[in-house]
Parts: structure tokens; sequence; C-alpha cells
């Protein structure tokens, strides 16, 4: 082999695999530190964009929980406000089954009825301060449905979307605000009145139900999905651990190695003072 001084080739190629050494060490490092196979898009440009397409499903995913969860809480307000409507009906019915028979006279009557005019002043005013965030639930002077639409899911599409539609209540809308137990026949229709009324009620009651079951099964399957999304992340964006330490130890003495051999590289061109002794 040539002995030469100006170009030293095997040092040369002796500090090319160095520095790819060196890389490989700073990319391992960066793998530890990080807890991150890919931490740009150098490291993985397929991996990168579909694991941020992950990242992104997941965050919308998320919100849409959120979301579903304030869904929830928004018709248990409109719920609670059925359930105590439902109850002023049945004292109501009460008072007017009292009232329907003669073993009372009318002065007691009219004792009787100024309680059942309250209690439908009471119902009018649930209905109108039944409100969640400020929106009312269940009174409009408008409209006898009131319709909600919530964003349950992570794409602008309708089945990501649940429309919600309550029934409007009040004295006027239940049918009872012109009765009165007053006197004994319109204590005795009034009854009719209140039973038509209690029906109405309890079937409001059981679509809001059926609602917020439905809402509790989306809750289940969206924390299925925000766990199925994580993990496809996981695997395309995280580091094996272990891996990693390993592939660091191996370049750690690939980089002590490399330096040694340089160092003996360097050195070679020396010998050729021996032939100028």
């Amino acid at each position: 082999m040539a002995l030469r001084i100006n170009t030293n080739v095997t040092a040369i190629n002796v500090q090319r695999n160095l520095t790819i050494t060196n890389r490989n060490l700073s990319k391992s490092l960066e793998r530890l530190s990080t807890g991150h196979r890919i931490n740009k898009a150098a490291d993985d440009a397929a991996g990168f964009a579909v694991a941020n397409t992950f990242k992104a499903k997941i965050a919308s995913l998320r919100v849409a929980y959120q979301n579903a969860t304030e869904s929830n809480s928004m018709l248990q307000v409109a719920d609670g406000a059925f359930h105590e409507i439902e109850n002023i009906l049945v004292r109501m019915k009460e008072l007017a089954t009292q009232a329907a028979g003669d073993q009372i006279t009318n002065a007691e009557r009219v004792l009787l009825n100024t309680e059942f005019v309250e209690l439908q002043n009471e119902l009018d005013r649930i209905a109108q301060t039944s409100k969640y965030n400020g929106v009312t639930l269940v009174y409009s002077t408008d409209s006898k449905i009131i319709t909600f639409t919530f964003q349950i899911g992570a794409e602008n599409a309708p089945s990501d979307q649940l429309t919600v539609q309550l029934d409007v209540v009040s004295s006027a809308d239940l049918k009872v605000n012109a009765i009165n137990i007053a006197d004994l026949p319109s204590a005795q229709k009034a009854m009719t009145s209140i039973d038509t009324a209690l029906k109405s009620i309890n079937t409001y009651m059981a679509k809001v139900g059926a609602y917020q079951n439905r809402l509790q099964h989306t809750m289940d399957n969206l924390n299925i999905m925000i766990e199925n999304y994580s993990a496809s992340e996981s695997a395309i964006r995280d580091a094996d651990m272990a891996f990693e330490v390993t592939q660091f130890t191996k370049n750690q003495i690939l980089q002590q190695s490399g330096m040694a051999m340089l160092a003996q590289a360097n050195a070679a061109p020396q010998q050729i003072l021996q032939l100028l002794s």
C-alpha cells in the first residue's frame, strides 16, 4: 500500500463513519429524552403525517365527549323541570279530586282553588326559568317544540350530530291554565284535564330519558374511539424505549471506538518518518 502524507484516506474514512455514528447517537438521545420515535417530519415523513392525523382526531373526539357530557347535563335540567311540573300536576289532581265531591262546600272549594291557582302560576314559572347556560329549554311562545343540535363526533356530518326536540310546557300548553276547582262541575272537569296533562308530561319525560340513554352510549363509544386512536398514534409516534437504549449503547461504543481509530489513522503517516531517518 502506498504511503502518503497529504491525503490520509484512512482517516477520512474513519471520520466519515464517526460522523454517521455521532448523528445516530444524537438521534438516540433525542428519542430517549422525548419518548418519541418521530420528533420531526424527517424522522418518518409518512408516519409523521399519519400520527398527526390521529392526534387531531383524538383532540376532536375529546371535545366531542365533553360536548356530549354537557348535552347530557342540559337534558338533566330539562328532565328536572318536567319532573317538578309532574309533581305539581299530581298535587293539582289531588286538590281537584278533593273538590269533586259533595263532602265539602263551595266555600271550602274556594280555599282549595287558592292553592290550585298558585300551582298553575308556579308551573309557568318553572317552565320559564328552566335554563342551561342562559338558554331556555322547555318554554316558548312561538313553538310547541324546541330543537337543539349537539356535536357529538369529530366530523361535520349528520352521523356525528344529535338533534334533540324538547316539548314546550306551560299551563297553556298542557291545557290546565283555564281550569279551576271553585265549584263542583269545574272540579270534575279539571280532573279530566289534569289526567291528560299528566299523560303528556310523562311522555315528554320518557323522550328526555331516551335522549339521555343515547348520549350515555355515545360517551361510552367516544371513550373507546379515543382509546383506540391513542393506541394507533402511540404505535407510530412513540419510541420503543428498550430498543432505543440498545441503539444508544451500541452507538456509544461505536463512537468511542471510532475516536480511537481516528487517532490511530491520524498517527499512521508518522511511519513515513522512519524512512527519512
